[in-house]
């Protein structure tokens, strides 16, 4: 059994972070405001657009049983698509809603979403594509975001948060630590096993260290990625992800692919292969499945 921990989807490309707005060409390439053509999706869709038809085919193909929607700012917020996604595929996909909390209407957003039979929430505050991307760095256990928080605590099980990586303003490990004490029935989840680079163990472990709580988990979407430029087996995010095993137990950790952009570089049956070996038989059902069952479905 297999659980896909961090996924997206969209029909209509409707991206926005530092660059601008990100808007579709034909191929599987994509624009920034500033210029930058960058190849989104693999050449063979035509159509850049990744609706969820398309997500449950790749599923299908890589024997993956179901799937998490952490939509953020890089394809832009979907609330309403993840809502029907989910209400027409309840059996294999659940996701997590999201929010700018400088919206001036951020109460009536929250009332509205809160409405829906979705129990998650995602908080990409990055640098790049995140809200730290096109607003000015904020604290993440700030006032203004703790209210929402507090609004949410008791209404939902679930806070994804997307750091960016070690150095960026947003990366704020020891805010999500606080968050985590401050509302303990929250499960915490650190989007791609918090984003670490090459060349930055001793960092990962310290992280680590800190954010071994019971509530906090994480995920390993595009570790191979974050850690870029390395071939298949991709030694650095496996070494990576053996921290994480031996410091937070794999009962904390979850697969992820961060599909579809990074089908541009790794086929995803490479993604699902190369941690391949670090876990027992028993972990592995922890790692691939039933952690994200627990804290998302």
């Amino acid at each position: 059994m297999i659980i896909d921990s961090h996924a997206h989807i969209f029909s209509s490309l409707s991206g926005f972070g530092a660059d601008g707005e990100l808007k579709p060409l034909e191929n599987g390439k994509a624009v920034w405001s500033n210029g930058e053509v960058i190849q989104l999706l693999p050449p063979s869709y035509e159509k850049t657009e990744f609706p969820i038809s398309s997500l449950l085919s790749v599923m299908d193909s890589n024997n993956i049983d179901k799937a998490v929607l952490l939509q953020g700012g890089f394809l832009g917020f979907d609330n309403y698509g993840i809502y029907e996604a989910v209400k027409a595929h309840r059996d294999r996909i659940t996701g997590a809603f999201t929010i700018d909390p400088f919206c001036r209407n951020v109460d009536k957003i929250l009332s509205n979403l809160l409405l829906k039979d979705i129990d998650a929430f995602k908080f990409e505050v990055s640098t790049g594509c995140g809200l730290m991307g096109i607003h000015h760095t904020f604290p993440i256990d700030g006032d203004m975001i703790y209210s929402i928080y507090k609004r949410l605590y008791g209404k939902i099980r679930t806070i994804a948060f997307d750091l960016g990586s070690p150095g960026d303003e947003s990366h704020q490990v020891e805010a999500v630590k606080k968050i985590a004490e401050d509302f303990p029935s929250f499960n915490i989840v650190v989007c791609h096993l918090s984003s670490p680079r090459r060349n930055q163990d001793e960092n990962i472990k310290k992280e680590l260290e800190m954010l071994r709580k019971d509530n906090i988990f994480f995920d390993t979407a595009a570790l191979f990625w974050k850690t870029r430029i390395e071939e298949y087996p991709f030694n650095t995010a496996r070494s990576y992800i053996t921290y994480a095993r031996d410091i937070v137990g794999a009962e904390h950790l979850m697969w992820g692919s961060d599909a579809p952009s990074t089908l541009v570089q790794v086929p995803l049956s490479e993604q699902l292969s190369y941690s391949k070996g670090i876990f027992s038989e028993k972990e592995e059902e922890w790692y691939f499945y039933k952690t994200a069952e627990k804290i998302y479905f």
